[in-house]
């Protein structure tokens, strides 16, 4: 099976969880599909919760399970572990600053909708950027992104339960912004969201105060995290990108870091023969030796910049015959 330069398993995920939640109200697959279908969705949807069929699935929804907190719901049941590599380079981070500075560099990779942040009163505003449709679908929207947000972000602290948290001090300064009006389920809201909440207000946006962007990530690796970080560096690179296989390639390498496949193995992952793998990255003015020092390359200089390690462990970590050649090279 060919590699994807993008990573849809977290929208993939959340549409089977949305099928799961209406299954538990009774509702089937195929009327879900039926009343997307008369509101104008693709026959040739992909089972995936993005782009403007995401806006039909989630009204729909909503009404085939007459649950206004439907939505909501759904956000909290997201965890971390949909997001693949963006979870993993998630997981490893340092702290919650740092994961929001990738959740805006890669956010158009992994997660929807967009996002801004900007410095304020010591702490970060993290604003949505608007999504397209009504304000109604815009609502459901913002419902979903900000429960699974703040879901995730208490998740790597491995902190209790939400209705524990409202006891302690951990968001003590934090604060909800909606740009809507109160909705007849705010109560809801009040579960889903354990800090203070506002109205009317000009944007959708979570005010985090610096103490809790600050908090250790508990399961923060700096090594791994330099190897999740490089995946998603690349598919973002790969949005834009023409040359398709030697991105694919990358991809594959800097997933087997440690071990790094050979061109063999790279082949058949890619479904061709070695033969037609070097003559489409020679099409691309490239081998694949070219692409796999770079890629060892890249990750040695952030190893040195971004941990701890030595460069014996170094060394080790690349494949490197002998840490000699490894110090000739840097």
């Amino acid at each position: 099976m060919t590699v994807k330069p993008t990573d849809m398993s977290a929208q993939r995920d959340i549409f089977t969880r949305l099928i799961a939640q209406l299954k538990r109200a009774r509702i089937t697959p195929e009327q879900l599909l039926e009343r997307c279908y008369a509101r104008g969705m693709s026959t040739a949807h992909r089972n995936v919760l993005d782009g403007p069929e995401a806006l039909i699935l989630l009204e729909s929804a909503v009404e085939l399970s007459r649950d206004p907190c439907f939505v909501l719901k759904l956000g909290q049941s997201i965890g971390i572990e949909s997001y693949g590599t963006f979870g993993f380079a998630l997981i490893s981070s340092a702290n919650q600053r740092e994961t929001i500075a990738m959740l805006e560099r890669y956010g158009k990779v992994f997660f929807r909708p967009s996002w801004q942040s900007f410095d304020h009163n010591n702490g970060l505003l993290l604003r949505m950027i608007p999504a397209a449709g009504t304000e109604e679908q815009q609502q459901l929207i913002v419902e979903l992104a900000f429960s699974q947000l703040i879901s995730i972000g208490i998740s790597l602290h491995r902190q209790p339960p939400l209705a524990s948290l409202r006891q302690t001090n951990l968001l003590a300064g934090a604060e909800l912004q909606f740009s809507y009006s109160e909705p007849k389920h705010a109560s809801y809201y009040e579960y889903a969201f354990p800090i203070p909440m506002r109205f009317n207000c000009e944007y959708n946006q979570l005010f985090i105060p610096a103490s809790f962007l600050d908090i250790p990530v508990k399961t923060a690796n700096p090594t791994e995290h330099v190897v999740f970080l490089r995946q998603c560096e690349e598919m973002l690179q790969s949005l834009d990108s023409v040359e398709k296989t030697s991105t694919e390639v990358r991809v594959l390498l800097i997933q087997s870091a440690g071990q790094f496949l050979n061109i063999t193995q790279v082949a058949k992952r890619l479904d061709m023969s070695e033969r037609t793998l070097r003559r489409r990255l020679s099409s691309e003015s490239t081998s694949f030796r070219e692409i796999l020092d770079e890629i060892r390359n890249l990750l040695a200089r952030e190893y040195l910049t971004k941990t701890r390690l030595i460069v014996a462990e170094i060394a080790y970590l690349l494949n490197y015959e002998e840490t000699g050649n490894f110090r000739r090279a840097f």
